[in-house]
C-alpha cells in the first residue's frame, strides 16, 4: 500500500501541518453532521460511529461534536448540506477523484473547476476516472513492538484482506464492507488505532520521476486540499521521497 506513505510525505511538507490543520475540525464537523442524518445513535450508525472516533483522534471537543450531530438530526437548526464529487486528470495524466461536502452546489463546481484550470488539470465527466479506484477501508497502526508475522496473523484472522509494513507503521486494507468488523475486532484484541477510514484506492500508480511534473501535481493536489468545499482528495500519482525532499529544498 504505497499510497499510506505518499499521503504522509505530502501532509508533511514544510509548513503543510499548520496550514491544513484549521481545516480539519471543519471537515470533521462536516461528516458529523452528514453522518448523523441516518441516526444520531452510534452503536446503530456505523458511519456516525466512525468520524465520533475521528473527532475524538482529532482532540474535538465533545460540545463540538455533539453540536455537529445535533445539526444532523435536526435537533439545532444548520445548513443544508449536499454531497457531490468531482472527476478529472491532473498533469502527467494522473487521475484525481475529489468529493466535496457543501451548503452551495455551484460555488462548489466554479471553485473546483478553476484548482483544476489554473493547476494544468481538467475536470471530467461523471465516471471518467473513478474507475480506475477500489473502494476499501484502511486502517493504520504504529507498529512499536509487535512481531510482524504475529500480527499479520491476527490482522487476516480479524478479516483483512491485505496488510503491509510502511515507515514503521502496519497498513491494514479491507474490503469496503468488512471495513467496521475488521476495525472492531482489532480493537477487540487490544491494538490501537492510529488511523481508520473509508478510501479509493487505484488500481495502478502513474510514478512521477520528474521534480517539475511533480512539483505541477503538488500544487493540484494542495490547491484542492486548501479548498473549503472539498473533504476528501483521492489520486493515483506516486513520487518517490528523494524527489519530495528536492521540492522541499
Amino acid at each position: 500500500m504505497a499510497g499510506h506513505s505518499k499521503w504522509a510525505n505530502i501532509q508533511h511538507r514544510k509548513g503543510r501541518q499548520d496550514k491544513i490543520r484549521g481545516k480539519i475540525f471543519t471537515r470533521i464537523g462536516k461528516e458529523l453532521t452528514i453522518a448523523a442524518r441516518e441516526g444520531g445513535n452510534p452503536e446503530f450508525n456505523p458511519k456516525l460511529r466512525l468520524a465520533i472516533d475521528k473527532a475524538k483522534a482529532s482532540n474535538m471537543s465533545k460540545d463540538v461534536m455533539e453540536r455537529a450531530i445535533k445539526k444532523g438530526t435536526g435537533e439545532l437548526e444548520g445548513v443544508e448540506y449536499v454531497e457531490i464529487t468531482y472527476e478529472g486528470y491532473g498533469p502527467a495524466g494522473v487521475a484525481f477523484v475529489v468529493e466535496v461536502v457543501t451548503d452551495n452546489k455551484n460555488r462548489s463546481a466554479s471553485s473546483v473547476r478553476s484548482n483544476f484550470a489554473r493547476n494544468d488539470g481538467n475536470l471530467g465527466a461523471d465516471g471518467a476516472v473513478s474507475w480506475m479506484f477500489h473502494k476499501k477501508g484502511q486502517i493504520i497502526i504504529n507498529k512499536g513492538t509487535l512481531d510482524t508475522d504475529d500480527f499479520m496473523m491476527q490482522a487476516l484472522d480479524a478479516g483483512a484482506e491485505d496488510i503491509a509494513e510502511e515507515n514503521g507503521k502496519f497498513v491494514i486494507t479491507t474490503e469496503f464492507s468488512e471495513f467496521m468488523n475488521v476495525k472492531e475486532n482489532l480493537e477487540k484484541e487490544g491494538f490501537l488505532i492510529e488511523s481508520a477510514e473509508l478510501t479509493m484506492i487505484p488500481e495502478n500508480n502513474v510514478e512521477i520521476t520528474d521534480e517539475e511534473m511533480a512539483t505541477k501535481v503538488l500544487k493540484l493536489y494542495e490547491a484542492l486540499e486548501e479548498n473549503e468545499d472539498v473533504q476528501n482528495i483521492y489520486a493515483n500519482f506516486e513520487i518517490s521521497d528523494e524527489i519530495m525532499e528536492k521540492i522541499d529544498n
